[in-house]
C-alpha cells in the first residue's frame, strides 16, 4: 500500500477551444455564494439592495487589483520594475492573498465613503462572513492547479503534484515517480481552516448577533485567516527563491511577515470590540425603500 497520493488532476474542467478551469470556476462560484449570503444579510438588517451589486464591484476589482499588486510589489519587484506591461497580464498568475486584502480594504473604504457613509467596520462585519468559503474555494482551485503546495513530507497523505513542473524538478529529479518526494498538500490546510473560518463567522453572525458588538466579527475573520496561514507557512514552499535568505535570516518568510500586521488587528478589534458595550439591533427582514 502506498503512503502517499499521486495527484494527477487536470486544472481544466473543460478542455476545448474555450476552455473551463478549475480556478476560474472556483473563484466564480465562491463570489457567487458570498453574494448570495450577504443579500440575505442585507435583507435581515432592512438595508438598501442597490448597496449589494456596488459592493460585488468594489470587492471583486479591489481583491484582483490589490492581489495583482501585492504579488508585483511584495514578491518580484525586481522582474516587473524592467516589465512594467507584464503587471497587467494577470492570466499570467501571481496574485498574492495579504494584497488583496489590502485591496479590499482600500475598496471598502471607498465604499463606505461613498455609498453608506457608515463605519468600515459595519461593512466589514457583514462581507466577512462568507469570505472563509470563498478563500477555501480558491484553495481547491489552487490545488487543482498543482501550486501552492508544500515542502517534502512522509506523512500518508503526502501528495506527489506530478502534473506539476516544477515538482518533478525540485523533488523527483530523477524522473522516477517511486523515487520522487510528497509533499504537504497546503492548499487542502488552508482550505480546511478556511471553511472553519467560514462555519464561526456565519455562527457569530446567525446564532449569536455578534455583528451588535462592531468590529468583532471582522476581528475574528482576521485571527481565523492569518493565525493558521502563518502556521502552514512552515511547511510551504516560499514564493520566491530569495526568501529562503529571509527564513535564514529572521526565521520567517515574505508571507508569514505580512501576516503579522492583521493578527495584531484582529486581537485588537475582538478585545476592543468585548470591552465596548452591545448595540441592539433591529431585523425587518426586508429590504429598505430605495432613495428616488
Amino acid at each position: 500500500m502506498l503512503d502517499y497520493i499521486v495527484w494527477t488532476a487536470s486544472p481544466e474542467l473543460i478542455e476545448s477551444v474555450a476552455s473551463v478551469r478549475w480556478y476560474g470556476l472556483m473563484f466564480a462560484i465562491g463570489f457567487w455564494i458570498g453574494y448570495e449570503i450577504v443579500w440575505r444579510i442585507f435583507k435581515h438588517e432592512g438595508e438598501r439592495e442597490s448597496w449589494l451589486s456596488v459592493l460585488l464591484i468594489y470587492v471583486v476589482l479591489g481583491t484582483i487589483i490589490g492581489a495583482r499588486l501585492g504579488h508585483v510589489l511584495f514578491y518580484d519587484w525586481s522582474y516587473y520594475s524592467k516589465h512594467l506591461l507584464e503587471i497587467l497580464k494577470v492570466w499570467h498568475g501571481g496574485l498574492a492573498s495579504h494584497g488583496g486584502t489590502l485591496g479590499i480594504i482600500i475598496a471598502i473604504y471607498i465604499f463606505s465613503k461613498r455609498v453608506t457613509h457608515r463605519s468600515m467596520l459595519w461593512t466589514f462585519d457583514r462581507l466577512v462572513v462568507p469570505v472563509g468559503l470563498v478563500a477555501a474555494m480558491i484553495r481547491f482551485g489552487n490545488l487543482m492547479n498543482s501550486e501552492i503546495y508544500g515542502g517534502a513530507t512522509t506523512l500518508p497523505w503526502g501528495f506527489k503534484f506530478v502534473s506539476s513542473q516544477e515538482w518533478w524538478i525540485n523533488y523527483c529529479p530523477d524522473g522516477v515517480l517511486a523515487n520522487g518526494a510528497a509533499c504537504h498538500p497546503t492548499q487542502i490546510y488552508e482550505a480546511l481552516c478556511y471553511l472553519g473560518v467560514f462555519a464561526l463567522c456565519m455562527w457569530m453572525y446567525w446564532r449569536r448577533n455578534c455583528q451588535e458588538r462592531p468590529g468583532l466579527i471582522f476581528g475574528a475573520f482576521l485571527l481565523g485567516i492569518f493565525v493558521p496561514r502563518f502556521l502552514i507557512e512552515y511547511v510551504k514552499n516560499v514564493q520566491e527563491a530569495w526568501e529562503l535568505t529571509l527564513r535564514a535570516t529572521c526565521g520567517m518568510d515574505m508571507g508569514q511577515l505580512l501576516s503579522i500586521p492583521f493578527i495584531v488587528a484582529g486581537l485588537w478589534l475582538v478585545i476592543r470590540a468585548l470591552r465596548r458595550p452591545r448595540t441592539p439591533l433591529t431585523y425587518p427582514n426586508k429590504f429598505a425603500p430605495e432613495k428616488k
